[in-house]
């Protein structure tokens, strides 16, 4: 690939989580009480951390136990979100003494 077009690349990449951070803060603030939020803001985690992996990472050039490696690193903050949102009050019984 060309240097042009890799900048293009992670300038396209750069511009797509600014939008997708933009459109998290509105869902936030837009739809506060929907049940159906915390999905949409763990697969908008999820894919901003794909996406930061494949880009600025280049996980795809890599070795394939390095890419799944990475991948399951970036699944672990939207699947902790999930797990406080729907089961807190478990979690938080577990973890005390």
């Amino acid at each position: 690939m060309k240097f042009a077009d890799h900048s293009r690349s992670l300038t396209l990449a750069w511009l797509a989580l600014v939008a997708l951070t933009l459109i998290s803060l509105g869902l936030g603030e837009w739809f506060r009480a929907a049940p159906w939020l915390p999905l949409l803001v763990a697969a908008i985690i999820w894919f901003k951390g794909t996406l930061v992996a494949f880009r600025f990472i280049e996980i795809g050039i890599a070795h394939p136990f390095i890419r799944r490696v990475v991948q399951a690193f970036v699944a672990i903050p939207p699947a902790a979100l999930l797990l406080t949102v729907y089961f807190g009050e478990t979690l938080a019984r577990w973890a005390t003494l």
